[in-house]
């Protein structure tokens, strides 16, 4: 689970990269601040490509997984151990996550499924309880706000939409008798009222 949670947050590449000094359990929010480039040697760490350094705001839950993933998967003090290793302790290879991530889908009988639909699944999450562009942009890294639009701009309501859900919870209220809905409607008219006496 901490695995498809990961694959939400960043993309497949960047969930070895990844360390537990990362992740700020009282604000729950992670930096992502580094990408781990593959050689003929092993590998070297650098910043994230375009700028994408960011921070992720984390969901409690989340929070919870990944403690208790580090206690089980990556005990220790050193803040700098990662949070998805290899057995040799190296930051696990993209290849191995792909590979963890068939055998999870195979496992649970699905199939079909990309690890990057997951953070489709996350920004389309984010768009359909409100979030703006820029929140998610920020959330995916993207460079630019463009890309985010270019992506996601048909999952977010029109004026349209906005109007018809404004007048469905309308009605739910007035025919379930909302106090607030008979207080504003009065509030209306007095004013209303003093209006027509002041001209």
């Amino acid at each position: 689970m901490p695995l498809d949670c990961g694959v939400v947050i960043m993309r497949k590449r960047a969930l070895g990269q990844g360390q537990v000094g990362d992740i700020d359990f009282l604000r729950r929010t992670l930096a992502v601040s580094r990408q781990v480039q593959r050689n003929g040697k092993g590998y070297e760490i650098r910043p994230p490509k375009w700028g994408s350094e960011r921070t992720v705001f984390l969901a409690p839950t989340l929070v919870g997984m990944l403690t208790e993933h580090i206690k089980i998967q990556s005990p220790g003090d050193d803040p700098e151990r990662w949070l998805f290793m290899e057995l040799g302790g190296d930051p696990s290879h993209h290849n191995t996550v792909g590979s963890r991530w068939r055998t999870t889908m195979l496992a649970a009988g699905l199939s079909g499924f990309r690890m990057h639909d997951l953070r489709h699944f996350f920004a389309s999450g984010l768009i359909s309880r409100g979030c703006d562009v820029v929140t998610v942009q920020k959330a995916l890294g993207h460079h630019k706000a463009t890309t985010t639009l270019n992506t996601y701009s048909h999952l977010w309501p029109t004026a349209e939409d906005r109007t018809r859900a404004a007048a469905e919870a309308l009605l739910t209220e007035a025919q379930g008798g909302s106090a607030q809905i008979l207080a504003d409607s009065l509030r209306t008219e007095r004013t209303k009222q003093s209006h027509y006496q002041v001209e």
